[in-house]
Formats: C-alpha cells, structure tokens, sequence
C-alpha cells in the first residue's frame, strides 16, 4: 500500500535554517521564510516556526511576552496573573493573515512587560528569574495558555502547518530582525500541535532541532531538580532548558556548555595534548554527566547578539554553514543557504560537537 505525506515516520526529516549579520544590520523575515522553501519535504506540515531578533525596536527594554489562548476567558485570566508582577505597557492580538493552510488558530496575543519592582524586591530574585518562573508557572498550571516566547526585542512565531505557510501567515515579511532562525517539523515522537512547534524559547534563548534524542529521561530528570518544568514531553523543551540553565545560572560560556551537551569522548580528552583543555574537559564531563546529550541532533542556538550551531559528536545529522559579506547563513541543506544568498561563500559542514558561534559586533543591535 503506497503511504501518503505525514503517514511514515522520517526520524531524519526537520529542516532548519539561520541567518545573522554581524553588523547588526536588519533583515526582513521573508529571507527566512524563503529559506525553508527548498527543504519543504523536510516537513510534513505538522509543525513550522520562526525566531527574529531585534525585531521590536520601539519595546526593546520591555520583555515581549507571546501567548497562545484557547478562549478569551482565559486570556483574561493569564492577563490579570500578569498585571501582579509586571507593568504591561502594551498589547494586541499577533497580526496574522488568514489562510487556509493554517487551521485551528488559537488567540494570540502579545504583552510588552517590565518586571515590577517591589515583586523583585519581596522575592529577592532577579528580573530573569521572575520570567523563567513566569513561564514555568502559566506553561504548567494555566490550562489553555501557553507562554511560547519570552524575550527582550526578539520573538517567537510558531504554528500548526509548514514553515513557508507560518512565515506568510504571521506576516513575518513586515518584521526586520539583524538575526532570524527557522524550523520546518517533522514529529516522530509527539504530536504536532501549536505550542509543540519550533522553535522553543526560554528568555531570549531559541532552539530550533533536527533530530531526536536518547537521553530525554536523564536530562529531564536532571534539569527539573532546579526548577524547570518539561510540559510538553519533547526534547527541543528539555535543550533549551538545559542552555539556559548552564549559560545563565552556572555562567558557563556558549563554548563550554557546547562542551557539555556535546562532550567529547574520554578517550578524545584523554588523547588532549593541552594540560589546561584536557583538565577542563575532564570537569564539564564529571560536574555535568546528565547534561550529556546523546543521540543524533543539529541544533541552531538564537540569542541576543549571536548564534550557535551545533551538530552531536558523531554528527549524524546535516548541518552547513556559509557566509557573505558580513552574514553568516546556517542550514540542514546548502539549497536553504542557497536561497538566501545565491553568491554564499565559504560553504562547510562544521565537524560534530563543534560548534560554530557568530556574534554581532559590540553594539551594533
């Protein structure tokens, strides 16, 4: 019996795509959105989504919260929860087109917020850790809202349906962003649904993934010890909890926490001809032992300022990066970068567990 799109399991499907101007200088979403064109049978329509970074310069100090709704009830509810720790200076439902590839819209809806002082005070925690705890509380016990973005002048947008059909439908060719990543799912584990689309967010830390790993269970069990909690049983939730919680709470650089969730093999440390690097190595692998991450994954980082590409230790998933001018371009397939940049230079795939970390320069955004 032939098999139609969407009724055999791909576990090497998912496209995804980036792409930065160290210069800071804004793109439109719709380069991004025409990057996931080529790599449209990476996905089977269950799953498409966008990241942009400075893409809300007239809120830039405020965190621009991204939220789905199931009811206008609910809403309501969310926005009161909100208005006890944070002043929100404005909101709006997301502008979207209608389209018939996109079924089944939730509300979307949108707050620029600042943490109210006297809460930070009384709880004696930062402003990020009030998001995080923000986040975890909505996500976990809210039923029917969904935080899915929670960053300073970046945002998240992520539906039901393929990546290309998500960038139109948000709109997305009238936001400018010096930084955009892109995702085009393919669920072999759980279901597609809104909020189960890439990218994931915490903060202004995004992952989009290609892949599919073998240690949830450790990692999740480890990364909920410190108060993060995987609601939606996927793996992409459980990375990007664990970037945040190695790079924001232990202060690890972007180099050593690639050290950690891709850590070379001991007999790799072992062989180190540097004392300092093979001491250095030795203690990420034996402070951190369930932040390994196993299995194959490409992984594309968004942050303030940067990127971080990264492929497993094996590297049995595809990534390729390029550059032009002052872009660097990263994707599952050259076709993406192609896309983007027809004149790409430099074009290579990054060796696995190495990663390919791009920085805006100081200032520029």
């Amino acid at each position: 019996m032939l098999r139609k799109e969407g009724q055999v399991r791909i576990p090497s499907g998912c496209a995804i795509a980036a792409v930065i101007s160290k210069n800071g200088t804004r793109m439109s979403g719709e380069l991004i959105t025409n990057a996931m064109r080529p790599m449209h049978e990476r996905s089977n329509g269950l799953g498409g989504g966008f990241a942009g970074y400075g893409i809300y310069p007239d809120y830039k100090e405020f965190y621009a919260l991204h939220l789905f709704f199931n009811s206008r009830d609910t809403r309501k509810k969310c926005e009161a929860f909100l208005r006890e720790y944070f002043e929100i200076v404005h909101s709006e439902r997301i502008p979207t087109r209608k389209m018939p590839e996109i079924t089944d819209e939730p509300i979307i809806w949108r707050y620029f917020a600042a943490p109210l002082g006297s809460v930070l005070r009384n709880l004696q925690i930062d402003e990020k850790e009030l998001i995080v705890r923000t986040v975890m509380k909505i996500n976990a016990e809210m039923k029917g809202a969904y935080l899915f973005s929670s960053g300073k002048n970046m945002g998240t947008f992520k539906a039901v349906g393929y990546p290309e059909d998500v960038g139109a439908f948000y709109r997305l060719e009238e936001y400018a962003g010096y930084s955009w990543t892109a995702h085009g799912r393919y669920p072999t584990n759980t279901p597609g649904w809104w909020g189960g689309a890439h990218p994931f967010t915490l903060l202004d830390y995004s992952v989009v993934h290609n892949g599919e790993i073998s240690s949830y269970d450790a990692n999740r069990r480890f990364i909920e010890m410190f108060g993060y909690q995987c609601t939606l049983q996927t793996d992409t939730e459980v990375i990007t909890y664990i970037l945040d919680y190695l790079v924001r709470v232990q202060g690890l650089t972007l180099q050593e926490a690639a050290d950690v969730i891709a850590a070379p093999f001991w007999s790799t440390i072992a062989g180190e001809p540097e004392e300092e690097t093979r001491r250095k190595l030795t203690f990420l692998r034996t402070v951190f032992p369930s932040l390994l991450i196993t299995g194959p994954f490409s992984i594309v980082l968004g942050f303030t300022g940067g990127l971080m590409a990264l492929n497993d230790r094996l590297k049995l998933r595809s990534m390729v990066t390029g550059e032009k001018d002052d872009r660097v371009y990263i994707a599952s397939e050259e076709a993406a970068i192609r896309a983007m940049e027809p004149d790409a230079e430099a074009i290579r795939s990054p060796g696995g567990g190495q990663p390919v970390i791009v920085h805006v320069k100081e200032g520029a955004y």
